[in-house]
């Protein structure tokens, strides 16, 4: 009896594969980035030790504060502008209308589409000689800061569509109905049954957002720059300048460092906040 209770679970080797998969392509880069961070390195020979220099030079740059500040904002735009057109897509998605389905699916057609690619194909349409865009759109802050709102949502927002289509087609049915006997009308049962019972979803969602806003780099680096001047030069590309144009491998790394712990801080954060962690079911009782 004991083993056939048991034949169902399961083994904790199974998680093995995946776990040394994570070490070693996701901690154990962190851990050489970091090392290197208290490190003088060129590239070239072997890395020198350098103490708390790079952390100095890096919390007093200028630099520093001007890029988290870009960073920031446009990932506060981003996530603003992602999340309401993920959300209404993904809600709408999830409904009945005709050619739901192949609307669906042209829909997600830019996620599968590299971030190299959809930059190319941006900056060829914002050419000012060249592209459909009148005017020099990437010389402007606002333009260039927007061209990059833009140019990752139109690729990103499918794949949050998705995981919204998702988490509407689990709301059940009879939550509408009674409402609509009750006499709300769409708007309100869009307020007070959809956006409550997403909230688990939105929580994901925005986790994922943040994080990828961060990690912006290919878009910035393709389209703009980081200019005009250093107006959307973020942190990513603040750490590509400092490694493979200034040859400072040890200032990126501790760069790259930084945005580790940021990222990860402001994960944990979201997470508290939104008591996704607790994951505590908007259904309950029913």
């Amino acid at each position: 009896m004991s083993h056939q209770r048991g034949a169902g679970r399961p083994h904790p080797s199974w998680a093995l594969p995946a776990v040394l998969f994570f070490g070693f392509f996701a901690l154990a880069p962190m851990a050489l980035a970091f090392g290197l961070s208290f490190t003088t390195w060129n590239g070239l020979g072997e890395p020198r030790p350098a103490g708390l220099a790079n952390w100095h030079a890096l919390l007093t740059d200028g630099r520093l504060a001007r890029s988290l500040a870009v960073t920031v904002a446009l990932t506060v735009v981003s996530c603003a502008f992602q999340t309401t057109a993920a959300l209404l897509l993904g809600v709408w998605a999830a409904g009945p209308q005709r050619n739901r389905a192949v609307l669906s699916a042209v829909f997600f057609v830019p996620f599968l589409l590299s971030s190299t690619a959809v930059s190319l194909l941006f900056y060829a349409l914002l050419d000012p000689n060249f592209g459909i865009v009148p005017g020099d759109t990437l010389g402007t802050t606002s333009g260039a800061f927007l061209a990059l709102v833009f140019v990752g949502g139109w690729q990103f927002i499918p794949f949050h569509t998705l995981i919204y289509q998702g988490g509407a087609r689990q709301i059940p049915e009879v939550l509408y109905q009674a409402a609509a006997i009750d006499g709300a009308g769409r708007l309100r049962r869009f307020r007070s049954i959809t956006l409550p019972q997403l909230r688990n979803t939105a929580a994901t969602s925005l986790v994922l957002m943040v994080v990828g806003s961060l990690t912006y780099f290919e878009t910035v680096l393709i389209l703009t720059q980081g200019g005009p001047g250093t107006d959307t030069a973020i942190l990513p590309y603040l750490m590509y300048e400092a490694g493979f144009k200034s040859y400072d491998f040890g200032y990126a790394s501790a760069i790259a460092s930084f945005l580790v712990v940021a990222a990860t801080t402001l994960s944990l954060l979201l997470v508290r906040v939104t008591g996704f962690g607790a994951m505590r079911s908007t259904r309950e009782g029913m």
